[in-house]
C-alpha cells in the first residue's frame, strides 16, 4: 500500500507543477528576455511583444493540460491499489511518459 501511496504521489507532480508553473508564466512572467528561465525559443525571444505573448499563451495552455491530466491520473491509478508492486511499478511508467509527452509535445508545436 506504501508502494502504491508513493507512486500515486509521484504520478500527481507532473500535473500539479504544470499548473502551478503554467500559472506563474503567465501572471508572472520574466520581466526581460534571458536564457536562463521562461519559455525560451528563438521565436519567443524576437522581441519583448512575442516574449509575452509566448509565456501568456504557453503557460494558460499548462495550466489547463494540468488539470485535464489530474483526473484520468485518478482514475487509472486507482484500480490498482492492491496489485503488485511490479504491476503499480509498470502503470507509474506509463502515466509518467503519457504526462511528459502532453507536457513537452505542446511546447514544441506552439511555436
Amino acid at each position: 500500500m506504501w508502494f502504491w501511496i508513493s507512486m500515486f504521489i509521484c504520478n500527481m507532480l507532473i500535473p500539479l507543477l504544470m499548473v502551478i508553473s503554467g500559472y506563474l508564466m503567465y501572471k508572472h512572467p520574466p520581466k526581460e528576455i534571458n536564457g536562463l528561465y521562461g519559455y525560451r525559443t528563438s521565436r519567443s525571444m524576437k522581441n519583448m511583444d512575442t516574449w509575452k505573448f509566448a509565456h501568456d499563451y504557453c503557460g494558460r495552455i499548462w495550466v489547463k493540460a494540468g488539470m485535464i491530466l489530474l483526473i484520468p491520473t485518478i482514475i487509472v491509478q486507482l484500480p490498482f491499489v492492491h496489485s503488485s508492486d511490479g504491476v503499480i511499478g509498470s502503470v507509474t511508467l506509463v502515466v509518467m511518459v503519457i504526462q511528459l509527452v502532453v507536457l513537452l509535445v505542446p511546447s514544441t508545436i506552439i511555436f
